[in-house]
């Protein structure tokens, strides 16, 4: 007998990313900062009043969203604080979507999505990215015929690290009668002069977009997101359907240091859009076919001659301990996704590689 709802007893769940252990392990598989993050969190934490544990935490993180607030110029109303962009993401799916309405978005995408859409046990209408990984022009108009509730779009996306510019949003936004999700988990490396979306919120009463402290500030381990959009969609989530504590002391003070500290960020984001550009130039060298990212990772094709297919290069750099990612969906399957890591791994990466191809003409 299973006690299971009858949509989760039927789904498969969301496929993380391996975690090795080894210590010689070089891991490009879950798109993590290969830096560490702001110097100033190490001396806070080793001087933080453990006695203050007893206490809940601040339940709206105010500090942290006053700080995000000044970051992007809006109200801190405009924003919300969450366990990671993935309780974002649950925490707008259970908000705003009943049970049989439908969630749009693109194919691929981030593969939490549909997972997400399931647990609600919502059908998901999708849109089949163009040959170049852009969005269609005719999405706002299949997704509005669709009755959709709910429209996710990751920017830049994953897994190719396409990039949609802030008119085009504007745009989807203007003509979408649902609620629209932007996720700018990457967009911490986007090259300069690209816009976030932030700045649209004020324009559009349906749009939210997503952040996250995992990738351009290098804390993934602590889980760390938030929400930027209208107050009306932001206030039902903070004061309804949060957790009360969702985010602990600790992670707060963490959060709100690298905030501030800008500077050191940036100088991480500048330091993986140039490695990212020079293993671009030396995996295309060997035949790969790879988008342009705007992203912290890759998307390569494995070159035609070899006799090598793109699960059989996966699974040799693991048995090297050289850990990348492939999924097994049509469109993808010929492809691996390569996180952009500090320059030596990216060497190792590029020098084992080629060793391994070099076996398989």
């Amino acid at each position: 007998m299973s006690f299971e709802r009858p949509n989760i007893r039927k789904m498969s769940g969301y496929a993380s990313g391996e975690q090795p252990s080894g210590e010689r392990a070089i891991k490009l598989n879950t798109n993590e900062n290969p830096y560490p993050p702001s110097p100033h969190i190490s001396k806070v934490v080793q001087n933080f009043d453990y006695s203050r544990l007893n206490l809940y935490p601040d339940p709206d993180a105010d500090s942290f969203r006053e700080a995000a607030s000044k970051l992007h110029d809006v109200h801190i109303n405009n924003i919300v604080a969450t366990r990671g962009g993935d309780e974002l993401l649950r925490l707008i799916v259970t908000t705003f979507v009943d049970p049989g309405e439908t969630i749009g978005m693109t194919s691929p995408t981030y593969s939490l999505y549909p997972v997400l859409a399931e647990i609600q046990d919502c059908p998901v209408t999708e849109i089949e990215l163009t040959e170049n990984w852009l969005i269609p022009t005719h999405f706002a108009e299949y997704m509005n015929s669709m009755n959709v509730k709910l429209a996710l779009l990751v920017n830049p996306h994953a897994p190719s690290g396409s990039f949609l510019k802030a008119n085009e949003i504007d745009n989807l936004a203007r003509k979408l009668n649902s609620i629209l999700v932007v996720d700018e988990a990457y967009v911490d490396f986007v090259a300069e002069g690209m816009e976030s979306s932030i700045g649209l919120i004020s324009k559009h009463p349906n749009l939210i977009v997503l952040r996250s402290l995992s990738k351009g500030y290098s804390l993934a381990g602590i889980r760390m997101g938030y929400g930027v959009g209208n107050e009306d969609l932001m206030k039902p989530i903070r004061t309804k359907t949060k957790d009360s504590y969702n985010l602990d002391q600790i992670s707060q003070m963490i959060a709100e240091l690298a905030l501030k500290d800008q500077a050191y960020a940036k100088k991480t984001w500048v330091e993986i859009r140039k490695n990212r550009e020079k293993m671009e130039l030396e995996l295309k060298a060997m035949g790969f076919t790879i988008p342009e990212s705007q992203a912290n990772f890759l998307l390569a094709t494995v070159p035609k001659p070899y006799a090598i297919s793109a699960y059989q290069l996966y699974e040799k750099l693991r048995e090297r301990e050289i850990f990348v990612r492939h999924f097994d969906t049509p469109r993808l399957k010929n492809k691996i996704r390569i996180s952009v890591g500090l320059p030596e791994q990216n060497q190792e990466l590029i020098n084992t590689i080629d060793s391994i191809l070099a076996t398989t003409k």
